[in-house]
């Protein structure tokens, strides 16, 4: 299914204005962490604050809508934003990692994955990864599933 099919279904059960949305997929391992927002085992998610300013792009909004896509950009479920914070990457907490779902659910297995994911990241745009950059932090709910 594609992210405009998912959205008319969804937007016709739930009676709403067409509002607008986002389609996206998860920057690494896109079928796994789909897959958890799926089932409910991923409710949050932290990117770099730093790319934000660079592309001059909004922080997520609270009440916003996002169809999260598998590797092959089909459609998989739609989340709404709950609660958007910036915080510094070494003050991330025990819960937001949990939050995040993945691995052992743990702020150490959180930071292990994040720390590289991030460097990688702002090395591509010619920024270095520090424990004290800003990241956004993004709690979810899925609304609505294939």
């Amino acid at each position: 299914m594609t992210a405009k099919e998912m959205w008319k279904k969804f937007v016709s059960k739930i009676n709403i204005d067409n509002r607008e949305y986002e389609a996206w997929s998860f920057g690494s391992e896109a079928d796994l962490l789909a897959k958890l927002v799926e089932t409910g085992e991923k409710t949050a998610t932290a990117s770099a604050y730093q790319l934000y300013e660079l592309e001059n792009e909004p922080l997520p909004i609270v009440g916003e809508y996002n169809i999260i896509l598998n590797s092959k950009n089909e459609a998989i479920c739609i989340i709404q934003t709950k609660k958007v914070y910036v915080t510094a990457f070494k003050d991330v907490t025990v819960e937001h990692a949990y939050k995040e779902g993945e691995g052992d659910k743990s702020l150490q297995f959180w930071r292990q994955v994040h720390e590289k994911f991030f460097a990688e990241c702002l090395e591509q745009v010619g920024l270095k990864f520090s424990a004290d950059m800003k990241v956004v932090c993004e709690e979810f709910e899925v609304v609505y599933r294939k």
